[in-house]
């Protein structure tokens, strides 16, 4: 797919972020598409810990702390744990108070948080809900993990790339739409998976390092890139899926998930386990599907019990029975009950079993991205 030039619009996606000494840089994600020009860093906010009475930070190395006029007020010796609270208005952390803290390290070390190690630096901050751990970390960087938490490391390099793209988009999405004052994106499975330098790999640089700079856009945008494991054979139109309007590149498409794990799956309860997962009917007697997708996932769920009816949204089935997806079939069987599903996700954009399966065959990234984002562009940030 050929790289085309583009202009995003500053207006909706300029941002701030403060600095170390509370500088102010206004960061602009309106950027040109310029092949011969090197992709500058940019630096992501993650969450790590959010709204926590007290964490454990430390550094691999010497690491410079710094308060909130980013004066340096001292140091964290290498490879000891401290433990940082929120003591109301401020951080507490060893001896030192401050509105917020930074912990730098130095000469290339890592920053503990919490239980992992992560690259770049710590900045610790009392919100209302407690104390944050924010990661900043440059975005490549933090896809090399993003990428081994949501997809194998094992896996063939285009269907990484593929993946590598989407997250980057995704991630830029999330900071322009989801992110606030203090952080662009979580860690969590509600951003996407981010487990610092652990879920790192070999392969995994390689594919964000090649696709460097890269996401999909549509109209001069960066696109909302969801991503999910596999669809049972067909993504969905995300207005059947989500609460959304319609979105050009968010299509059904045919996937090519078939054969592996998450392709079909059968899951069984006893009659008293169900009606004790679902409550408000009493002893469950049947399940009808009221509203499916055009693809058969469940929209509501009419649930009869001995003490009544309920419609049930199929995303709360879904969490209730600790399904898999939302496309599945019940079948009653004496006093149990047996449902027949396929898929794993939510079924929208990119099927991370499909990209896998496509790759293996000789697909290259552009493609797979094509085929999962339609009418979007594969782009390049500068």
């Amino acid at each position: 797919m050929p790289f085309r030039r583009l202009s995003l619009s500053l207006v909706s996606v300029l941002k701030p972020m403060i600095l170390p000494g509370g500088r102010h840089w206004w960061l602009s994600l309106s950027f040109w598409m310029v092949l011969v020009a090197p992709v500058q860093a940019l630096e992501l906010r993650v969450a790590i810990e959010d709204g926590v009475k007290q964490v454990q930070v430390g550094s691999s190395t010497k690491a410079l702390v710094r308060d909130a006029a980013g004066q340096e007020v001292g140091e964290l010796t290498a490879m000891n744990g401290y433990s940082a609270q929120d003591d109301g208005k401020n951080v507490a952390l060893a001896q030192w108070r401050s509105q917020l803290l930074w912990i730098e390290p130095t000469a290339d070390g890592y920053v503990w948080i919490g239980k992992r190690w992560y690259r770049g630096r710590t900045q610790l901050v009392p919100t209302s809900k407690g104390l944050t751990a924010v990661n900043y970390v440059d975005l490549e960087q933090y896809l090399y993990s993003v990428l081994g938490a949501e997809m194998s490391a094992n896996w063939p390099l285009e269907a990484l790339k593929a993946q590598a793209v989407a997250a980057r988009s995704y991630a830029l999405y999330k900071r322009s739409t989801a992110g606030n004052s203090v952080y662009d994106v979580g860690d969590t499975t509600s951003w996407q998976v981010y487990k610092g330098m652990e879920s790192e790999a070999p392969s995994t640089q390689q594919a964000v390092q090649a696709t460097a700079g890269q996401v999909m856009t549509y109209d001069g945008q960066v696109i909302l890139a969801a991503f999910h494991a596999a669809s049972g054979g067909h993504t969905e139109n995300v207005e059947d899926i989500w609460k959304s309007p319609f979105i050009p590149y968010l299509r059904g498409v045919v996937d090519y998930d078939q054969g592996t794990p998450s392709y079909e799956w059968t899951k069984s309860f006893s009659r008293r386990e169900l009606s004790r997962r679902i409550s408000g009917v009493g002893n469950v007697k049947s399940m009808t599907p009221e509203r499916t997708t055009p693809q058969g996932r469940i929209v509501t769920m009419l649930v009869e019990g001995d003490r009544g009816t309920r419609r049930v949204s199929g995303t709360d089935l879904r969490s209730a029975l600790g399904l898999k997806s939302t496309l599945f079939a019940v079948h009653p069987m004496g006093e149990a009950f047996e449902i027949s599903g396929r898929g794993y996700g939510h079924g929208l954009g990119l099927s991370q079993w499909g990209a896998r399966n496509l790759a293996a065959q000789g697909v290259k990234y552009e493609q797979i991205l094509s085929h999962y984002y339609p009418n979007a562009t594969l782009s390049r940030l500068q």
